[in-house]
């Protein structure tokens, strides 16, 4: 089989509840997650044996220790792969920064290798193994726009209608996840994000009720470490965004505009005013994963 090439869809998260820590360590979580499309590109053929993987950036690990390299090879052990697999990695989803992009590469090796070696796996099976990889790993496999539940693995379909753009925003430092999850003491915390009234106003295709009930709950321990993050979402408000939210534990803030013309005009001044180390203009996609023709 000839070498093919996919694309790996980022994720913002539209609303992020977490309702209490389970004993395993995880936090059971309630979410709507949408993809974007700022994507990684992902190129798989076949080797004569083993798992080999290039990236076209130095500081991201090509070895065990990445997510890619995690999925090929419970995939290849799990049904037994004869031959091996060269995995080319086109990095462009900013690293650590709550966008989902470990775990979108994931999910596209599940889609690369069940092509490249005719496994015949369905959607359930690559999210079975999914899980283990990562809790994001589930949703990236599908995309769109989903409501996740348990520890982000339940999904089910949220159809809307919101024809929105966003200003992704990732200033210039790293969160730890461990560090956001471990300060949050949900049992202190009096206000929850309104996610049944997020879920609906998204099914309407209502952009402004959207907009009043997008929260996230771990802005409560991210911005009181990171300032950044306050003031990236103040600036894209005050630039004409209907709100602006923190994805995931951070540090990226994305501001939902009406059209795409506001977008890019608000995109422009802030890479003028540096405010943050990488900015993108991106709109929603209703998949997780598709291949580049």
């Amino acid at each position: 089989m000839e070498a093919f090439t996919l694309q790996a869809m980022a994720k913002v998260n539209l609303g992020l509840d977490v309702i209490r820590r389970l004993e395993n360590g995880y936090h059971q979580v309630k979410m709507i997650m949408q993809t974007i499309d700022l994507y990684d590109e992902l190129t798989f053929e076949r080797a004569e044996t083993g798992i080999s993987l290039h990236i076209d950036r130095e500081d991201l690990p090509a070895d065990e220790s990445n997510l890619i390299w995690k999925a090929a090879r419970l995939i290849m052990e799990e049904y037994d792969v004869q031959g091996g697999v060269r995995i080319g990695l086109r990095k462009r989803i900013p690293m650590a920064a709550g966008l989902a992009g470990g775990s979108t590469d994931a999910a596209a090796v599940f889609h690369g290798l069940n092509r490249l070696f005719l496994l015949g796996m369905e959607t359930v099976q690559m999210q079975r193994l999914g899980v283990l990889i990562g809790a994001d790993v589930p949703f990236c496999l599908v995309g769109g726009t989903m409501l996740c539940e348990g520890i982000g693995e339940k999904l089910t379909p949220v159809m809307g209608g919101a024809g929105v753009f966003l200003v992704v925003a990732k200033p210039d430092i790293s969160v730890s996840t461990r560090y956001v999850y471990e300060n949050l003491h949900v049992e202190t915390i009096a206000h929850h994000p309104d996610i049944d009234s997020l879920e609906a106003a998204v099914r309407a295709g209502d952009t402004e009720r959207m907009g009043c009930f997008m929260e996230n709950i771990l802005e409560t321990v991210t911005e009181k470490k990171y300032p950044v993050i306050t003031q990236l979402k103040t600036q894209l408000k005050k630039l004409g965004a209907v709100t602006a939210l923190m994805s995931g534990s951070g540090p990226s803030v994305f501001g939902m505009f009406r059209t795409r013309e506001q977008a890019e005009a608000a995109c422009l001044t802030m890479k003028k005013q540096g405010m943050a180390k990488e900015l993108f203009v991106a709109g929603f996609t209703d998949s997780g994963c598709r291949e580049v023709r």
